[in-house]
């Protein structure tokens, strides 16, 4: 266990429940993502609770989330964009959080399992698909039929276009899981070599100092690669969703 690099992505059972012959257990996976939704909800309340006209260092942080996200969604989506706030809000706290808690020792990194990853990525592409065809009912559509296409090749533009649209559930969800997955494992391989120099003593402690150094850069690299992947989601959701705001643009 602990030199093996992918136990950490095991999922196990903490509460077996079992409904008409269907698998509802609560997990560890479950208990980080309820952490990770308590932990962001509870920092965000408690920076803003006493809100001061001169903020303090976390009512700071909390308004440079909150302009950060909204700046990014009006550049993308324009001020139409605003009414999606508190779903991209949410998308990216989520997102950030569960990255940097998936950082402490022996803690769980939910956005390294795909199919979390990829919930949210259909939830992004649901509310562009819901929201475009509500909005604008069939005229949804001009997002797959680019204006100036000649005729002849129409047909295999909006093919290109359907496919290109289908595909970006997956895009958005791999992206997010390989990066977090792989840099996890990078990370316990390197801490792993760590430990196994340090057990053949002297020689082994003075061979260990590279793989250590590696361990505390990568550690570095990976808070930063955390919140770049935060940002990425956040940012694809804003330009899909400017789609479903204004298809025929």
């Amino acid at each position: 266990m602990a030199t093996d690099p992918i136990h950490q992505f095991q999922i196990s059972k903490w509460i077996p429940i079992e409904i008409g012959g269907l698998d509802f257990s609560f997990t560890n996976a479950s208990a980080f993502m309820v952490a990770t939704v308590a932990g962001a909800g509870a920092f965000l309340f408690l920076t803003t609770s006493s809100r001061g006209l001169v903020p303090g260092r976390l009512q700071s942080i909390s308004e440079m989330a909150y302009e950060f996200i909204a700046s990014m969604l009006r550049d993308a989506a324009g001020s139409h964009g605003m009414r999606f706030f508190p779903f991209v809000f949410s998308l990216f706290m989520f997102v950030l959080v569960a990255n940097l808690l998936g950082m402490f020792p022996y803690f769980f990194t939910v956005t390294s399992h795909v199919i979390v990853t990829f919930a949210l990525a259909i939830l992004v592409i649901g509310t562009v698909l819901v929201y475009g065809f509500w909005k604008h009912g069939l005229g949804f559509l001009k997002l797959f039929v680019p204006d100036g296409v000649p005729g002849v090749l129409m047909p295999l533009v909006v093919a290109i276009e359907v496919v290109s649209f289908l595909s970006r559930p997956v895009s958005l969800s791999v992206r997010l899981f390989a990066n977090m997955l792989a840099g996890h494992i990078t990370l316990k391989v390197f801490a792993g070599f760590v430990t196994s120099l340090g057990a053949f003593g002297v020689a082994g402690a003075a061979g260990a100092v590279l793989p250590l150094a590696m361990t505390v850069a990568l550690t570095g690299l990976e808070f930063l690669v955390a919140f770049l992947q935060a940002y990425v989601f956040a940012v694809l959701t804003c330009m899909y969703l400017n789609d479903a705001l204004h298809p025929g643009h």
